[in-house]
């Protein structure tokens, strides 16, 4: 898995958004100068975000983009696999299974692959945009549950 430059960037503009949830839209150059990106890249990357329903947008004199849902309920892994493609290093998870199954000489190797892709996919799926912005991911807590959506696990 690599995260290309673009998914870096829809990365850190669901960041500003999320910061300013509560603010309502946000205009394109205002994410753009805070998340200090450049912003006609910022445009299609939006856009990119708003066909997927993960932002909305807004027109008019107070328009602007924001959070279709609350922080709290966006997985980083949503946004990696819309703006990057699947998560595992080739391919994707069904195929690594179909290349276990079938290439018994490279078998241990697909296998590898497919424990990196699991172990990424479980903590992108488990991070949310709102734990970035709160500093950190969202960590089990000692029953084996997540916490709750919107609240932080108890260490």
């Amino acid at each position: 898995m690599k995260i290309s430059q673009k998914g870096l960037y829809a990365l850190q503009a669901m960041m500003t958004l999320a910061r300013r949830h509560e603010q309502g839209a946000i205009k394109i150059r205002d994410i753009a100068a805070e998340s200090d990106l450049p912003e006609k890249f910022l445009e299609l990357i939006l856009l990119e975000l708003k066909n997927a329903r993960i932002v909305d947008s807004v027109r008019g004199a107070r328009g602007g983009y924001q959070l279709r849902r609350a922080p709290s309920q966006i997985p980083l892994s949503d946004i990696i696999r819309l703006v990057d493609g699947p998560l595992a290093p080739m391919g994707d998870a069904e195929q690594l299974r179909s290349l276990i199954a079938k290439d018994a000489d490279h078998r241990a190797l697909y296998e590898v692959f497919l424990a990196v892709r699991d172990a990424a996919a479980k903590i992108l799926e488990n991070t949310t945009v709102a734990d970035l912005i709160n500093g950190g991911r969202n960590k089990k807590g000692s029953t084996g549950k997540a916490a709750p959506a919107g609240k932080k696990a108890r260490h």
